[in-house]
C-alpha cells in the first residue's frame, strides 16, 4: 500500500507544490481545498499524472470543530495517512489599533485551531497505524519577523510555531515526527530584495 500524505489548502500556491512533490516521490495524495473547486481539480489531475492516487474534499477551518472533519474523510478515502502538511491559513491586514476582535479570532481560528485539530486527527490515526509518520506545520518568516498590520497574523503564526515544537516533544514516542517550514523560497527572497 502506498503512502499517504495529506495537504491542506493544496488546491494552489504553496499547498499544490507540496502535494505535486510529494505525488513525485510516490505518495497518494489527499488535496483539501476552501473556495477554489477547480484549482483543487487541477491539483489532483497533476498529481495523478505522477501515477498516484488523488483524492479531493472542501476544507472549512473558520468552522470548527465539524469542518476539520474532512480530514477523517480524506483518511477513509485513502485507506491511512503518513504525512500532513497543515498550509490552510487565513491573513488580514489592519493596523492593532482597528484590529476588530473578530477579525483577530478568524485568523487563529484557521491558522491556530485549524491546525490543532488536523493535527489532532491526523496523529491519532498515525498512532493507530503504528508505523509513525510525519506533520509539517507551515508558519511564516513573520513567525518571527513582524509584519506590519498584520499583529493577528504575525501572533498566530508565532502560535502556531510554540504549538508545532509541544507536537514535537509529544509525539517523537509514537515515531511522529513534527516540524515546521517557513515557506520562504528564492523565489521570494528575490522578491523582497529585488
Amino acid at each position: 500500500m502506498a503512502q499517504v500524505a495529506i495537504i491542506t489548502a493544496s488546491d494552489s500556491g504553496i499547498g499544490k507544490e507540496c502535494a505535486l512533490l510529494l505525488a513525485q516521490q510516490g505518495f497518494d495524495i489527499g488535496i483539501t481545498w476552501h473556495s477554489d473547486e477547480e484549482g483543487a481539480k487541477d491539483t489532483a489531475r497533476e498529481v495523478v499524472s505522477h501515477g498516484v492516487r488523488a483524492e479531493i474534499v472542501q476544507l472549512d477551518l473558520g468552522k470548527l470543530p465539524e469542518g476539520a472533519q474532512a480530514l477523517e474523510k480524506l483518511i477513509q478515502r485513502l485507506g491511512r495517512i503518513d504525512v500532513l502538511v497543515n498550509n490552510a491559513g487565513a491573513m488580514t491586514k489592519a493596523p492593532f489599533l482597528d484590529m476588530a476582535f473578530d477579525e483577530w479570532r478568524k485568523i487563529f481560528t484557521v491558522d491556530v485551531d485549524g491546525a490543532f485539530l488536523c493535527s489532532q486527527i491526523a496523529a491519532r490515526q498515525m498512532v493507530k497505524q503504528g508505523q509513525g509518520g510525519r506533520i509539517i506545520n507551515i508558519t511564516s518568516v513573520h513567525e518571527h519577523t513582524p509584519l506590519p498590520d498584520a499583529s493577528a497574523y504575525t501572533a498566530a503564526k508565532h502560535a502556531l510555531g510554540g504549538l508545532t515544537k509541544t507536537m514535537a516533544l509529544e509525539l517523537v514516542r509514537h515515531k511522529i515526527l513534527v516540524n515546521a517550514s517557513r515557506a520562504w523560497g528564492d523565489r521570494h527572497a528575490n522578491e523582497w530584495h529585488g
